[in-house]
């Protein structure tokens, strides 16, 4: 039964391989695919599935990629670009639509992959199959088993170089680069042995972070330094930033222009500032009216003019530095620990991590940046 345009109702018989179909629901399913995706169209994964129950040939049919292409596109984490390319085509549609709505909803399956001994919160960075995450005075490598749903119990390699805990490390290059409370900075190769640890600092090394060759350092003793990662000069000090203030956080421009601080904002009343790079000069300071104590934690850049910040505040902030202004984009019960941005297509699609992590809660939020809503889920909540 089809609806004209002047609004009667007019009957059609469908002919498929010369006979003609029986009128009513049981004719479905052996209409043409081409009409069946068309009536499918109108339907929500909801009804699809249902539908998917009624026999064997339509249960078939709907688990077909083309009839859920449609949904994945507008889906999150799917599998899409946002020119409506492929990017994970070896799982099906069907399936990838179901996990997007997970993903939406925030439902997850809370699984304990590693445990340990001592009460401390580890720096975690994922490269591939490698899992790297900080112990105490040491960063273990775990291999990801094929399926990517559990570890390798025992480490794959484990790095070593400092006295006291490691603060934070960054992977770079196949190098890995940490800071520790013993105020050193270690290097590590990635895939071999070679190492080497020198003192940076004469306190805490909070923060490093590094980029085509160079490397950023942040301390308690309120300062920031900038290193040579190359062979000839490693260890050497280009210059030394006296910040008036212990820094938190440290990011370099992905122009390799300049770097960003964010400091704990006692002895300083601005905790963002940017620095020339090859002078180690002040470029500008970011915000204005920042409440004493409003310590900023961590700072990633999205582009080399727009940045996230969060920290003691409990706001996490997108910035412009052209402009020194910022969008609140939320607020958060307790102090937000890191910010992590990944555009890898085939793992996150453009979503920003925004990784919190309190003294009693950890969060996982996501925030679908191609959108700009503030369409924030609770992954994990656990006390």
């Amino acid at each position: 039964m089809i609806k004209t345009d002047t609004g009667k109702s007019v009957v059609t018989r469908l002919r498929v391989s010369g006979r003609k179909l029986q009128q009513g629901p049981e004719m479905w399913p052996n209409l043409p695919e081409e009409i069946l995706l068309v009536i499918f169209s109108y339907l929500d994964a909801q009804a699809l599935g249902r539908l998917a129950q009624v026999c064997r040939k339509l249960r078939h049919f709907t688990g077909k990629d083309a009839v859920w292409r449609g949904f994945a596109k507008k889906g999150l984490n799917s599998g899409f670009s946002h020119q409506g390319t492929d990017t994970a085509s070896g799982i099906s549609i069907k399936e990838r639509v179901r996990v997007s709505k997970n993903w939406k909803n925030g439902c997850c399956r809370r699984d304990t992959m590693l445990k340990w001994k001592r009460n401390l919160m580890p720096w975690i960075c994922l490269d591939r199959d490698l899992l790297y995450l900080s112990q105490a005075e040491e960063i273990r490598a775990y291999r990801l088993h094929s399926n990517v749903k559990s570890l390798h119990r025992q480490p794959f390699a484990a790095f070593l170089g400092h006295r006291e805990d490691v603060c934070r490390f960054v992977l770079a290059s196949s190098h890995i680069i940490s800071g520790g409370g013993d105020g050193r900075i270690a290097i590590h190769k990635a895939h071999s042995t070679f190492s080497i640890q020198f003192t940076a600092h004469d306190q805490d090394v909070n923060c490093v972070d590094c980029h085509r060759g160079i490397i950023v350092s942040g301390s308690r003793d309120q300062t920031a330094k900038v290193w040579s990662l190359s062979s000839s000069r490693v260890g050497q000090c280009l210059h030394t930033i006296q910040t008036d203030d212990r820094v938190w956080s440290v990011a370099i421009n992905p122009m390799l222009s300049s770097f960003i601080t964010g400091t704990a904002c006692c002895g300083h009343s601005s905790p963002l500032r940017i620095w020339d790079l090859q002078s180690g000069q002040l470029i500008t300071c970011l915000g204005t009216d920042f409440r004493r104590g409003a310590g900023v934690l961590d700072v990633c850049y999205e582009t080399p003019y727009t940045l996230l910040s969060c920290g003691y505040d409990t706001y996490i902030r997108y910035w412009d530095s052209r402009t020194s202004t910022s969008h609140s984009l939320c607020h958060l019960p307790q102090a937000a620990q890191c910010t992590v941005f990944d555009s890898t297509p085939a793992f996150f699609m453009q979503l920003w991590l925004l990784h919190c992590m309190f003294l009693h809660l950890l969060r996982l939020i996501l925030w679908y940046w191609p959108i700009r809503k503030t369409t924030i889920k609770y992954i994990s909540h656990h006390n």
